[in-house]
């Protein structure tokens, strides 16, 4: 045999030190809290509550705009309306679709921001009414 260890032979036999020991796990765990922020794996809590408070926003505004729509088609005028609605300028649609009283619902005081704009963007988007619509009431 040669005076030379094999790689597995020094890998086996190398002990480190206390120092190194304790320096190695102080760098992991900062390298693995700036990676976890960094990558967005980990979110602080402020982060956390603005992302639940907007995707509940977005979730309410989703069910309103629905029930919009589907109080806008339940009404007797609902072609005449849609027309209407199609001339309208884009930025005055919301209004048209809340002074129309298709956002009320009930048990629901205050506008639900970016319902009416959704609504809208749901009823202009339609190309023709649908054959029957199912009175939610």
């Amino acid at each position: 045999m040669s005076d030379i260890n094999s790689f597995s032979t020094r890998w086996n036999a190398y002990r480190p030190t206390k120092k190194l020991w304790i320096w190695s796990m102080v760098g992991v765990s900062c390298l693995t809290v700036v990676l976890g922020f960094t990558l967005g794996v980990w979110v602080p809590i402020g982060r956390a509550t603005v992302m639940a408070e907007i995707a509940a926003r977005d979730a309410t505004a989703k069910l309103v705009a629905s029930i919009c729509v589907q109080n806008f088609l339940s009404s007797t005028d609902a072609p005449e309306r849609l027309a209407m609605l199609k001339k309208t300028s884009s930025w005055q649609r919301a209004g048209f679709i809340e002074k129309g009283g298709w956002m009320t619902v009930p048990g629901v005081d205050e506008t639900v921001p970016g319902a009416a704009d959704l609504c809208a963007v749901r009823l202009q988007d339609m190309e023709d009414l649908p054959e029957t619509v199912v009175d939610a009431t």
